[in-house]
């Protein structure tokens, strides 16, 4: 016989079924649904943050290197505009310690001639360290233990001399001091130029030199003037026969057609490396690593050597005329040394050759 269900169990056997259907549903992702909030934040990445903004830049480059760097950065970064302060090591170092004595530092990203400028700066607690990932491949010696600054190029000072004029080219130093440069040589001041008041300080400290040899050079009427690039100028032009002057200078000239030739004196030279380093006060810190970054890396590298200097990173080849690093005897003295006595250095060295 048939047995009929009640309307009781019919009724309790469709709301099982019902709520059998609903579970089983829901266990089976919507294609609509959002993905949970917890794998979002466990698989995403945050965005880079975007370099923008304003950046200033103050240097003691010659303007035309200055403007190329600038615009090399630029193309890899369009929103950020560069506003660019130049000037000679000294005059810079005068503008920004005003700024930092008025606390207010206007430069984001600084890069003048020696490291003993900026072991200054680190002492007055004004730069912000940054251990760039491009700094790997430069040698230790050059570039600061905590990152507060590191050198962007080796630049030598050496002998220049006029080719027209001087027949027997000259392998020392010490021609400077001696009777076929009687009045016939120049050289930059310490008193404008980084570059020459480290090569000074340097020269001074080495027991062939000295301030014997300052004083050679007064007693040999050795003309001081302004910067390298005048020191370059007198030389090339015939003026002068001999100068003291930065090396890639004399490259370029020769490069072009002038009449000069370049020596790497057999006792050595002092070498610079045009750190670059970040103020702490900067507005724009990471648009000031990606400047940094930009300085130290292959490309940036690569610019420097077009220029005309030798590279600071290993495995870019020095341009034509001028030594690779490890082609150089170098003639060093202790940092910190340097700069304690860097001031009184320069003032007894104006005192001795009456340059102002």
């Amino acid at each position: 016989m048939k047995r009929v269900l009640s309307p009781k169990w019919t009724l309790s056997l469709f709301a099982a079924v019902s709520v059998f259907g609903l579970a089983a549903c829901g266990s089976q992702p919507s294609s609509t649904s959002p993905t949970p909030a917890a794998n979002t934040s466990a698989t995403s990445a945050p965005a880079p943050a975007k370099i923008a903004g304003s950046l200033s830049f103050y240097t003691s480059q010659p303007d035309a290197d200055a403007q190329a760097l600038i615009e090399g950065f630029s193309k890899n970064y369009p929103e950020v505009k560069v506003e660019l302060f130049r000037s000679g090591t000294e005059e810079v170092m005068s503008r920004l310690q005003a700024e930092a004595h008025a606390g207010q530092v206007k430069a984001d990203v600084l890069l003048v001639a020696d490291a003993p400028t900026f072991a200054s700066l680190k002492k007055q607690d004004l730069l912000m360290p940054y251990a760039s990932p491009e700094a790997k491949d430069i040698p230790a010696e050059w570039k600061d233990a905590e990152g507060a600054y590191t050198g962007t190029k080796v630049m030598a000072t050496v002998l220049a001399v006029n080719s027209s004029k001087v027949v027997a080219l000259p392998d020392s130093w010490k021609v400077l001091t001696g009777p076929a440069a009687s009045n016939k040589a120049i050289m930059p001041s310490p008193l404008y130029s980084g570059a020459a008041a480290y090569n000074i300080g340097v020269l001074t400290r080495q027991a062939d030199f000295g301030w014997d040899y300052i004083a050679g050079l007064k007693a040999n009427q050795m003309t001081v003037t302004k910067g390298n690039g005048a020191v370059l100028k007198s030389v090339a032009g015939g003026e002068k026969e001999y100068g003291m002057v930065v090396d890639y200078l004399v490259a370029r000239a020769k490069k072009d057609g002038s009449p000069v030739e370049l020596i790497y004196p057999n006792e050595g030279v002092p070498v610079i490396t045009e750190p670059i380093g970040i103020m702490k006060a900067t507005k724009n810190a990471e648009a000031a690593k990606a400047f940094v970054d930009y300085v130290l890396s292959e490309e940036g590298q690569q610019l420097a050597s077009s220029l005309g200097y030798t590279p600071i990173r290993k495995g870019i080849a020095a341009p034509e005329g001028l030594r690779a690093q490890d082609q150089i005897k170098v003639l060093s003295a202790n940092t910190d040394d340097l700069e304690a006595n860097r001031e009184a250095d320069k003032k007894k060295f104006g005192e001795m050759m009456g340059a102002k």
